[in-house]
């Protein structure tokens, strides 16, 4: 009699536990060294797949956009400029 296959999934990491252990990663590779404008690189690099991700949501709509991220409209357009997102799709699959 053949065993069924485990139904068991481990439960999927919370995003503050993966920005923890990525945290903890960075640490390692830069071994030691002493960084610098922390905040401002995590918050870059949180921000772009976090608009990329809520622009594909909303079908590139940025009122609503702006709504679902609790920015004013205006400020979700320079972000989307800084992070150069104006300019391409988002979701490769559309093509």
């Amino acid at each position: 009699m053949t065993p069924e296959p485990s139904t068991y999934t481990p439960p999927t990491p919370s995003i503050e536990e993966c920005v923890r252990q990525n945290l903890e990663t960075y640490f390692q590779d830069i071994d030691g060294l002493e960084p610098s404008n922390m905040h401002h690189m995590l918050m870059r690099l949180v921000e772009k797949p976090l608009l990329q991700m809520v622009m594909d949501r909303t079908n590139h709509n940025q009122s609503r956009a702006a709504q679902w991220l609790g920015l004013n409209r205006n400020t979700l357009h320079k972000k989307l400029l800084e992070h150069q997102l104006l300019t391409q799709k988002l979701n490769p699959r559309k093509f």
